[in-house]
């Protein structure tokens, strides 16, 4: 609102009270009027990309912004031509100061704190939550979508989906979909072949109470893959990841999962190690509603890890050497801690936790095993001991115990 409409609402306000009551023309806040244009152009935007109307969506880009971002715009829409969306809209949720940041020279200049909901059709129960940092101006009492970089000094940056970085190829099976890039068909071939196969081994391990509908998306460059995944785990040594964009505690939905595949890594796999990646991280996606943070990693990983191996017929030397390796010098004196899961350890606590489950497979039997991880994923690090106790009779050492014996007569 501006200084002179604020005198203005003061002078009327004091004229009332003392009742020197004038003819005066009634105003109507800008503010209002604003969000309502913009929601407007946000509403105008999202129906454009539903309906597949690359008019209506150039038609809200700021004619005078930078030349490079509305041509980067189109690009998105026309990226998105293949991606099966079932839900697309924008949220206006507050507002951002713009203290600090470049203004482009326009009758008025706003940055609404802007969140895209979308949902991809087939695998999302609801839509995922996506910051977006715009920023408007009007032109001639019209708005407009002038960036989506200009707050980045404010540190608010545009949530970017597979659609910034390229055309999308969308390969699809009863197991859910493989998202690619051109360039990216081999591996996404790869991956179509072996999804609903992992969606299968996945569900008869965990049951039928689950989406067992999967998005796996092929990266085309590194950046793409950090602003997918997050620059920790954006690392060569990753070959995939299981993402989420949050868990609601109410319902036990995790919401925006994907299964994301280093490309480099990724696609060097044997056909065997492929299949044993995807079906670890697709149970990843499975049990994540289940999963409260803290749990402890040697209880989420080596359980996908199990399922992951299930029915492969590699033998335990072949699956787990560096434990196979460990175990001719000294059986392990504890369960893998949850920094083991990082840094050059990582490799054999992975094997470490998936043969902790292989234990317990073969003494509780696999619907044992699976009951007593649903207990040991609800619950941290400290609550583990009550857990066991409770499920097996015996605590953390007793498990140990069991589990040394178990790497005695299994790597001899």
């Amino acid at each position: 609102m501006s200084r002179i409409r604020v005198v203005l609402a003061v002078v009327v306000a004091v004229t009332f009270l003392v009742g020197l009551v004038t003819a005066v023309a009634p105003t109507t806040p800008t503010a209002p009027l604003r969000a309502d244009a913009v929601r407007a152009l946000l509403d105008q935007r999202a129906r454009a990309v539903l309906d597949r109307d690359e008019a209506a969506f150039g038609a809200v880009l700021d004619p005078e912004a930078d030349a490079g971002f509305r041509q980067r715009q189109l690009d998105l829409f026309r990226n998105l031509a293949d991606v099966p969306l079932a839900e697309w809209e924008y949220r206006i949720e507050g507002e951002i100061g713009l203290f600090g940041v470049a203004l482009p020279a326009a009758e008025e200049v706003w940055a609404p704190d802007v969140r895209l909901g979308y949902r991809l059709a087939g695998v999302d129960v609801e839509p995922s939550s996506q910051g977006m940092a715009y920023l408007f101006t009007r032109r001639d009492g019209r708005w407009y979508l002038n960036s989506d970089t200009a707050l980045e000094p404010l540190g608010r940056r545009t949530w970017r989906g597979p659609w910034d970085f390229g055309p999308c190829h969308v390969h699809t099976g009863t197991g859910g979909f493989v998202l690619s890039h051109p360039g990216g068909e081999a591996l996404a071939a790869r991956a179509l072949a072996e999804l609903d196969g992992a969606v299968t081994a996945v569900t008869e391990v965990w049951g039928q109470a689950w989406a067992r509908q999967v998005a796996v998306l092929v990266p085309a460059s590194p950046e793409e893959m950090v602003a997918l995944v997050g620059p920790g785990f954006a690392t060569g040594a990753i070959a995939g990841v299981a993402v989420a964009d949050r868990v609601d505690p109410d319902t036990h939905t995790a919401l925006g999962q994907r299964v994301v595949l280093n490309p480099d890594s990724a696609g060097a796999l044997s056909p065997l190690s492929l299949r044993v990646l995807l079906r670890h991280e697709i149970t990843h996606i499975a049990t994540r509603g289940q999963t409260v943070d803290g749990a402890p990693m040697w209880v989420l990983e080596g359980f996908a890890d199990y399922v992951g191996y299930r029915r492969s017929d590699v033998p335990p030397t072949r699956a787990a050497p560096l434990l196979a390796a460990q175990v001719r010098r000294s059986v392990p004196s504890a369960l893998p801690a949850d920094a083991d899961f990082r840094g050059d350890a990582m490799e054999l606590a992975y094997q470490q936790a998936w043969s902790v489950h292989l234990y317990l497979a073969s003494s509780l039997g696999e619907s044992g095993l699976v009951a007593l991880h649903r207990r040991l994923a609800r619950v941290r690090a400290s609550e583990v001991d009550g857990v066991l106790l409770e499920a097996t009779g015996g605590d953390t050492a007793a498990l140990v115990r069991g589990w040394q014996d178990f790497l005695r007569r299994t790597f001899p």
